[in-house]
């Protein structure tokens, strides 16, 4: 999961930003640990410390990415690195607190060397990619994600299984009060 961003749009923190009375990404770890991967990986940067201290990790093993003023391709980097033992690594955003254990583990055992989850036909998270993949990661660059190779990708329906929205904004994290959580509280 990627979480080391500073939150600069949100005006501070975004991760221990409270939604229903738990930080913001609890609930994206609690959506990871329901859908039972093998192994979860949180990578922050920006108040690291903080984060871990405020947040339940609900048995992730964070990872520090020291170089996350660089943008999503050092997170990126910083997991794929972390978990390079594995043949595939399921990429989730730490700002998306709607996410589905359904939807990840949907995506997760896609296969393929790249998978993702698609919403009324649009992309977006979770992402699947392969260890064949894993060069290309590490040889991202700046706030490039892993857009471009997830071009070819499976994609895997996912309409139905929570929502996909993000939090880059306090109104946004305020519009999400009214929605149905997909996490159980």
């Amino acid at each position: 999961m990627l979480a080391a961003g500073a939150g600069e749009r949100f005006g501070g923190p975004k991760q221990t930003a409270q939604l229903r009375g738990r930080p913001l990404l609890e609930h994206v770890l609690a959506a990871i640990e329901a859908a039972a991967l093998d192994r979860t990986v949180v990578v922050l940067g920006a108040r690291a410390d903080e984060v871990r201290a405020e947040v339940p990790l609900h048995g992730a093993e964070p990872v520090v990415a020291g170089d996350w003023p660089e943008g999503m391709a050092a997170s990126l980097r910083a997991g794929v690195a972390a978990l390079a033992d594995c043949d595939a690594v399921v990429v989730v955003l730490g700002d998306q607190p709607l996410l589905s254990p359904d939807a990840i583990a949907r995506v997760a055992q896609a296969g393929g060397p790249a998978a993702r989850a698609t919403y009324g036909g649009v992309p977006g998270h979770p992402a699947l990619i392969g260890r064949e993949l894993f060069d290309r990661v590490r040889a991202l660059e700046g706030d490039q994600g892993a857009a471009v190779l997830l071009r070819d990708a499976i994609e895997v329906p996912c309409d139905g299984l929570g929502s996909p929205a993000d939090v880059d904004t306090r109104t946004e994290l305020e519009g999400l009060l009214g929605c149905p959580n997909s996490i159980a509280e």
